[in-house]
């Protein structure tokens, strides 16, 4: 309301200025040419400028308005073209989120054809294509999309190893990643997809070799990276130690080596020592192992490397039990290690000091090896009926695990 006062005010103004000003001077203006002559008040000729840039601004706003009629009613037109190019798209990206492969296809390709930067058009009809098993199609998409576009090679050659991924073609999407990891070798989604195919492919090695660069450019969150910097290596040594070989020989000669490339920080790793023990286990070189096993147990007491150090047969079998014997004092309720006492034990003749141990870790945690370990030794003592007995009881405690998992498994 204030506006509208004010506007009207100054309007007033405005025209009670120029009557005041035609009042007081109406003016003259005279155009002369060869025999033309225009006479007129200054105030009349100013008026017929405006009239004139007014009809000329009416004159401007109806040919537009005739030009994009005429766009809108033409087909062949620019801003028609336009319109069906945007009219696909949105139609096509909606259709490939919503799983509508045949239609996402059909308009999305449409769209790439006609539109100038057609390379996220050509990206989703690749994408419908493979999802309809269409691989053919899909890879002639996608080369077409780099020849619209020569520097969308970076994105035409991640969504070609994702595809390639989906289809299961490991080896083909293998080669793609490495050929852009020659040329972006810092990408972070590059070396991403390139760990979960070492993982799919269950190529630990080539994941070790990768790990350092997942850290150097913080692909993955640090807790994430040291799980699963953990997890390839622990696999790539239980890889080497399983790995066909000419001999036994060459096969331990294969893991030592691979041990050694594990970093410094990791070897301490209760994990990776146990598989590393297992390995040499596996290839006869138990003196090894129990060596290996003996000095992690020195820097950290740890059960699942107990039960291992329990089950291997080290040169000094005395030896080895007096040093399961020396963590007894600072774990004298560790069902763990008096079942590796006990089997160590009975590795050493000891029968009367095994059955004690043996029997001492079963009163702390009911287990299946160890009913079995003692059953066994009972029935070498010949007391089969309590034997009999524990081979019974340990069966049942195999039965109750396997039902609980089962449950556990049913209910996740």
């Amino acid at each position: 309301m204030k506006r509208f006062a004010f506007v009207l005010i100054l309007f007033i103004a405005i025209v009670g200025f120029l009557g005041w000003a035609i009042a007081q001077d109406p003016g003259y203006v005279l155009i002369s040419y060869d025999r033309f002559r225009y006479e007129s008040s200054f105030w009349i000729f100013l008026g017929l400028i405006a009239c004139l840039w007014l009809l000329a601004m009416v004159v401007h706003w109806l040919l537009g308005l005739l030009h994009t009629s005429g766009a809108l009613v033409n087909p062949w037109s620019r801003r028609h073209r336009e319109r069906r190019v945007s009219k696909a798209s949105r139609s096509g990206l909606r259709e490939l989120a919503e799983g509508q492969w045949n239609q996402a296809l059909g308009h999305l390709r449409s769209a790439a054809e006609h539109d100038h930067q057609p390379l996220v058009h050509y990206l989703g009809a690749a994408r419908a294509a493979n999802e309809l098993g269409e691989h053919e199609q899909s890879d002639e998409l996608l080369r077409k999309a780099r020849e619209r576009d020569p520097e969308s090679g970076l994105a035409v050659g991640l969504t070609h190893a994702q595809l390639q991924i989906a289809r299961g073609q490991y080896g083909e999407a293998r080669e793609t990643l490495n050929a852009l990891h020659s040329d972006h070798p810092r990408h972070p989604y590059v070396l991403t997809l390139l760990q979960q195919l070492y993982v799919q492919l269950e190529d630990w090695s080539a994941l070790c070799s990768l790990l350092p660069e997942l850290r150097k450019h913080r692909v993955l969150p640090p807790a994430r990276l040291s799980e699963l910097e953990l997890l390839a290596w622990t696999a790539a040594i239980e890889q080497s130690g399983q790995a066909p070989a000419a001999s036994n020989e060459d096969a331990l000669q294969a893991l030592n080596q691979k041990w050694q490339t594990v970093p410094s920080g990791l070897r301490s790793e209760s994990l990776l020592v146990r598989a590393y023990a297992d390995g040499l286990s596996r290839l006869g070189a138990d003196a090894k192992a129990e060596e290996v096993l003996y000095a992690a147990l020195k820097r950290q007491y740890d059960d699942r490397l107990v039960e291992r150090y329990g089950r291997v047969r080290g040169q000094d079998p005395a030896r080895q039990l007096a040093n399961a014997e020396g963590w007894l004092k600072a774990n004298p309720e560790n069902a763990e290690l008096l079942l590796a006492l006990g089997r160590l034990s009975m590795r050493n003749a000891l029968w009367g000091k095994a059955r004690d141990y043996l029997e001492a870790s079963l009163r702390f945690e009911h287990r299946p090896e160890t009913c079995a370990e003692l059953a066994r030794l009972l029935a070498q003592l010949g007391d089969n009926e309590r034997s009999n007995r524990l081979f019974q009881e340990g069966l049942g405690l195999l039965d109750q695990s396997s039902a609980n998992r089962i449950q556990t498994t049913s209910s996740s």
